[in-house]
């Protein structure tokens, strides 16, 4: 698999003084992903987790509607990107045919090739009500979190996206060069171990853009804190669909923005 970050010289200013030193860069590549032999997306990633990602990506676009559709998969590098070739299973592959989105992605990518308005608001279920968390248990997550982003602490470019179980344990993370890709690849890893997304909370260290929101409550994701703000959008979907959404996540403090009953202040 292709490096994702990359050794170079540059110059380091700090103040009047200036070094030559080496440093490590984000890695970032063209990655298609393609359905049955048909084109679906060009997105720009980190190239690591890539089957995590291919998966995700699939089961929150709504292609897939379970992870046991996806029958194979194959990555394939090549000089100028990377193409993930999946085979899916036929009902999946006809729904897919009909709300097929071509599409070319920048690493921050939200709603790139929707062609429709009704096709860009895509509206999930609502999600189930089962989870609860102490505000603590969310600071202790929120500040064990750093140390599991090693691809940040080397480069400093990547976002993050962890899950969290409700005693505030980092139980997985996934990096990317964009906060939609990380947040795929957390999703596609935790529904290859058929993890039930009711009984944790998703923690992003991006804004709460509306497809992060979208993408969690189509999994049923009920509780997402992101370390940055939300937009009405986001918080409009979230009230909708029952979830919790919490911004400015940062230390000892947040913002509660939809749902509050499954946050316990006091609680641990």
């Amino acid at each position: 698999m292709k490096p994702v970050s990359a050794h170079r010289p540059v110059e380091r200013w700090r103040g009047e003084y200036v070094e030559p030193v080496e440093d490590d860069i984000a890695e970032e590549v063209p990655v298609a992903l393609e359905y049955n032999g048909a084109s679906h997306a060009v997105m720009l990633a980190t190239p690591a987790d890539l089957e995590h990602f291919a998966l995700g990506f699939s089961l929150t676009e709504g292609i897939l509607k379970d992870a046991s559709q996806l029958k194979a998969i194959e990555i394939i590098e090549a000089r100028e990107g990377i193409r993930i070739m999946m085979e899916i299973d036929e009902d999946a592959f006809s729904s897919y045919v009909f709300s097929s989105r071509n599409m070319t992605g920048r690493t921050g990518c939200g709603l790139c090739g929707v062609e429709t308005l009704d096709a860009a608001i895509r509206r999930p279920d609502p999600v189930s009500d089962n989870f609860r968390m102490g505000s603590k248990a969310l600071h202790h997550a929120l500040e064990a979190m750093p140390r599991h982003q090693l691809l940040q602490l080397m480069t400093g470019a990547t976002h993050a996206a962890a899950w969290v179980s409700r005693d505030g344990e980092v139980l997985c993370v996934k990096e990317d060069v964009g906060r939609h890709n990380a947040l795929d690849k957390l999703i596609g890893a935790l529904s290859a171990c058929k993890t039930d997304f009711s009984q944790g909370a998703l923690l992003v260290t991006s804004r709460a853009s509306y497809e992060m929101v979208q993408k969690a409550a189509t999994v049923g994701i009920e509780f997402l804190a992101a370390v940055s703000a939300p937009t009405n959008l986001a918080r409009d979907l979230a009230e909708g669909t029952g979830m919790t959404l919490i911004g400015f996540a940062r230390r000892s403090g947040h913002t509660v923005y939809s749902n509050p009953h499954r946050l316990d202040q006091h609680g641990h």
